[in-house]
């Protein structure tokens, strides 16, 4: 009988030094056990006006109604749903990160995990917020939503893909937040055991649910990890693949092609881990953990980018080779209309971000370098959102009848929401830190060098 063992002597350390498990715990607990710094009070000073911006806006939209956005007719969907498909794109790393490279034994993801675990609950919450603004009134359409059929008296309508965004990001939300907490229960205990302050201690007792650290434990945790971890890797494709649909189904020119959601799935990868990245190297610096997310992370990370950006760019090539290969008219006027219409501008400013500024990452100089892809990660989210902003906007604005176009102009509650929407996003970030431990103290300690038995040769033991 023989036993194969991955032999990962031949890899980039994933925790430089050689730190004591000790020593870990006091290191991630720091933001937790200490009273905040003044760096962190000024963050979210700025991160709950932006908030509040956006609360304003929201109650004015509530007040008056979705006329005080700038959508009309032929434009009636805008900033709301550009913001909607931006915010679950963001939400698709963290998932990505914690199940699929889980299930591929990637050790280089203990360090960033838990962190993208989170941002993802937080991107989703920012996302549905303008689904549920767009129907006009919350409080009598969400209900709507939702198949009650005896209440009712009717069925919701299962053939509109509108329909099928309310299960899968509702499905998502759920996996995703029960495989984070799941995952927090090993460090919730941790954090019980070295509290001193008696509010604290209970509330972590309670939250890590008796576990104890005995083996049993670990067993099941495992297990459930695994299964978890397996239930929301097609997650991760089906979701924004589903978002896609809201345009591919529809007969409109520019929308209805079927490349959207292979498209749609990388772009949201593309976009996610540029997010966690910039998080990831604000915090990295902030709180001294250099030597858990360590610059061979932040390098893998760069090279996903690297790779999901070069797909977008070659889907907007096709994008613009199938209308032209289809010799229908509507079609190619729709994709010259975006590159050379009055939205150009918004154009190239997504294939700039989008398709030029990663390839730098072809130099590893640049990969390894926390300023460039700190920069380069802000480039593509500021592309990713000019994206769906051209997507939505293009389509729509410039339709059959050259009678019914229209120009869709902004207003002030429009960038008000996008604002109390990042708002929402980095304050809840800010809380996370204080609150939370940011890295798996129980994940990250499984990757110390000398934790795991040594194995020599070819890496295969036999008995």
């Amino acid at each position: 009988m023989s036993v194969t063992t991955i032999d990962y002597s031949k890899e980039a350390p994933v925790v430089e030094g050689q730190p004591s498990l000790r020593g870990l715990d006091d290191l991630i607990a720091k933001p937790i056990d200490e009273f905040p710094h003044r760096n962190w009070f000024i963050g979210l000073a700025i991160t709950g006006t932006m908030l509040m911006i956006g609360a304003v806006s929201l109650g004015w939209l509530l007040w008056k109604g979705v006329g005080v956005w700038g959508i009309n007719q032929p434009v009636a969907w805008g900033f709301d749903v550009v913001n909607f498909v931006f915010w679950v794109g963001i939400g698709h790393a963290g998932t990505l990160i914690s199940a699929i490279l889980f299930l591929l034994r990637q050790r280089w993801r203990t360090g960033i995990a838990r962190f993208a675990e989170a941002m993802t609950l937080f991107a989703v919450l920012c996302a549905v917020q303008f689904v549920l603004f767009h129907t006009g009134r919350p409080w009598i359409a969400a209900i709507w939503l939702l198949p009650y059929p005896n209440q009712h008296g009717v069925w919701v309508n299962f053939t509109s893909p509108l329909m099928w965004d309310v299960f899968a990001v509702s499905t998502y939300f759920t996996v995703s937040a029960v495989f984070w907490y799941i995952g927090l229960i090993p460090d919730l205990a941790t954090l019980r055991d070295r509290a001193k302050d008696g509010i604290k201690k209970t509330v972590y007792a309670v939250l890590s649910l008796g576990w104890r650290f005995s083996n049993r434990h670990w067993q099941h945790y495992e297990r459930a990890y695994l299964i978890l971890a397996g239930f929301a890797t097609p997650l991760v494709l089906s979701v924004h693949t589903i978002v896609s649909f809201d345009f591919a189904v529809s007969v409109l020119p520019g929308w209805h092609t079927t490349i959207f959601p292979p498209y749609f799935v990388a772009g949201a990868i593309f976009s996610g881990f540029a997010m966690v990245q910039n998080v990831l190297i604000v915090t990295r610096t902030a709180f001294k953990f250099e030597h858990l997310i360590t610059l061979d992370t932040i390098e893998k990370m760069n090279k996903i980018i690297l790779v999901t950006g070069t797909m977008v760019g070659y889907a907007y090539s096709m994008e613009f080779f199938i209308a032209w290969y289809s010799g229908n008219l509507t079609e190619k006027f729709v994709f010259i209309n975006r590159a050379f219409g009055p939205y150009w501008w918004a154009y190239w400013i997504m294939f700039t971000c989008n398709v030029f500024t990663p390839q730098l990452f072809w130099f590893k100089r640049m990969r390894t370098s926390l300023l460039v892809s700190f920069i380069l990660a802000i480039f593509v989210n500021i592309g990713m959102w000019f994206e769906r902003f051209v997507i939505v906007v293009t389509s729509l604005h410039r339709d059959f009848l050259p009678s019914s176009w229209g120009m869709f102009v902004p207003t002030v509650w429009d960038f008000g929401l996008l604002i109390g929407s990042f708002g929402l996003f980095f304050t809840l970030v800010l809380l996370f830190i204080k609150f939370l431990p940011a890295i798996a103290m129980s994940e990250i300690k499984a990757v110390v060098p000398g934790s795991q038995p040594a194995h020599h040769g070819n890496g295969a033991h036999h008995g």
